[in-house]
């Protein structure tokens, strides 16, 4: 593919704008060397940073570090290293993401009364901790004859396997964590995590849970913590619930019903696998239990959910082997055809060393707001937008245009939001994926030709310009720095 004859037109409405940021850098041709408006000096107080001791941090671990400032003012944390670890810019708390340094930095603007201080910097040792342990939730309550979920998490992030230590009391679902109560008494569950080739096994953790003899023997309650998480395709789902009051007599049996009606399963144990006729999609599935007595009533209908991991990549010749790399995750709700929390981290290839992804040292940047998606009937899917800033505020308006858009920032060569002044630019930065129908299907070339990345944070500028990667099939241009999508994956988690 040739991105050669996008370049002239590309430059031609740049460079007005590069003329115009370096006129305005020199001061525009205006006078004198004073330091205010007024030309009076302006003094402040000084002060410094210190950071305290620096804590231990594990391999995805969190510690939390502290720096005060001689001023009193607050400071605010970044992550030198956001490939390494990422910093709550207030709390100062470090999430430890890959072993290596991490480096830490603490600034403080200053106000009225003092100056603004030299940013300070903390380096920390992420190791890895071969040790894992295991700790459950909260205990939920499990009533005769009914059913809960209890829920355990190793420290590892591996999953862990449940039992019954009182089988006679109750079972256990191995792997969802589903308690059935047998008879009145102590439900003991156990929680094990057997290790692997990187961490050793932990010790088992157990809870109990007492179970209760109503006063009053009644219908089922209305299950509690109903999902609907789609199966192994698109025909199916498995429909659960977290917990359900047996009313004291033993649960008989379970009714799945769906919105709009149409299908019905009944089984005697959760979970419940549903095989739609064609498609789940567009339904939604409520849950009731039966005892003894009778029939207790239906809960809400749950959406059909399912969560994702996606990978988009954009070639970047000038900063070879380093691309532009949008690694994130988002749940999408079969029930509406809509998807929710994308969320991820975009690489800053301009960055770094010259070690390609996914050994590299660039910076990375969170993008954790999802603002935009919108359906496109035409090439069968959704876009989906998240952004650095809390705002859609990323390319220059002064020609019109949306401020954020691929197109947006191609008509002004994209130039950042607040040009000419340096200072009012808000760095955002955003990833715009696209995720098909069947979201685990293989994208075709029409549809990688509309994806898209704009970078306007610091380690994403070229003066006046933000890093954007775009295609001429797409939107007419390549990126700034002749970048283009060319590829994007998308598994299921």
């Amino acid at each position: 593919m040739n991105h050669s004859s996008n370049h002239g037109r590309r430059v031609s409405l740049v460079l007005p704008m590069l003329l115009c940021l370096a006129l305005y850098a020199c001061g525009g041709g205006g006078g004198g060397g004073g330091g205010g408006r007024n030309g009076a000096a302006i003094s402040a107080n000084p002060q410094s940073i210190t950071f305290s001791a620096a804590p231990v941090l594990p391999l995805n671990g969190t510690a939390t570090v502290t720096a005060v400032a001689s001023s009193g003012l607050p400071v605010r944390y970044s992550s030198k290293t956001a490939s390494i670890c990422t910093v709550d810019a207030v709390s100062g708390l470090i999430n430890a993401q890959r072993i290596g340094n991490c480096v830490i930095a603490a600034n403080q603007g200053g106000n009225s009364s003092y100056a603004q201080a030299a940013e300070a910097t903390l380096t920390l040792s992420v190791y890895f901790d071969p040790n894992q342990t295991i700790s459950f939730g909260t205990a939920p309550a499990l009533s005769f004859g009914g059913t809960a979920a209890v829920s355990a998490t190793a420290s590892s992030g591996l999953a862990v396997a449940y039992s019954s230590l009182t089988p006679a009391v109750c079972s256990v679902d191995a792997n969802s964590g589903l308690v059935t109560d047998l008879t009145v008494g102590s439900c003991i569950v156990a929680a094990n995590q057997a290790g692997d080739a990187t961490y050793r096994a932990a010790p088992q953790a157990a809870q109990t849970l007492i179970v209760t003899m109503p006063a009053v023997i009644t219908v089922p309650g209305v299950p509690g913590g109903v999902t609907a998480t789609l199966g192994t395709g698109l025909t199916t789902v498995v429909v659960t619930a977290n917990s359900v009051d047996s009313g004291g007599s033993p649960i008989t049996g379970y009714t799945v019903t769906s919105l709009p009606a149409g299908i019905s399963v009944n089984s005697s144990s959760l979970p419940i696998t549903v095989t739609c006729p064609s498609s789940c999609a567009g339904y939604a599935f409520s849950l009731a239990a039966s005892n003894g007595v009778g029939n207790g009533s239906a809960s809400a209908a749950a959406h059909i959910l399912a969560k994702y991991d996606v990978t988009e990549t954009f070639y970047e010749p000038d900063t070879q082997p380093r691309d532009s790399i949008f690694v994130g995750s988002f749940t999408y709700d079969f029930t509406t055809r809509t998807i929710s929390g994308l969320k991820g981290r975009l690489s800053e290839s301009m960055t770094g060393g010259l070690i390609a992804y996914p050994n590299d040292t660039m910076t990375w940047l969170n993008l954790d707001n999802q603002l935009h998606s919108w359906y496109d009937a035409g090439l069968g899917g959704t876009f989906v937008v998240s952004f650095k800033n809390t705002n859609t505020n990323t390319f220059s308006t002064m020609l019109g245009g949306d401020g954020w858009s691929p197109q947006a920032g191609v008509d002004v060569g994209g130039i950042y939001y607040g040009f000419p002044t340096p200072a009012n630019n808000p760095g955002n930065a955003y990833a715009l994926i696209f995720v098909p129908d069947n979201p685990t299907n293989a994208l075709t070339q029409a549809q990688i030709d509309k994806l898209a990345y704009a970078d306007c944070a610091p380690g994403g500028m070229m003066g006046a310009v933000c890093m954007t990667g775009t295609s001429v099939a797409g939107y007419g241009a390549v990126g700034t720095m002749s970048g283009y999508p060319v590829s994007q994956v998308i598994t299921r988690q």
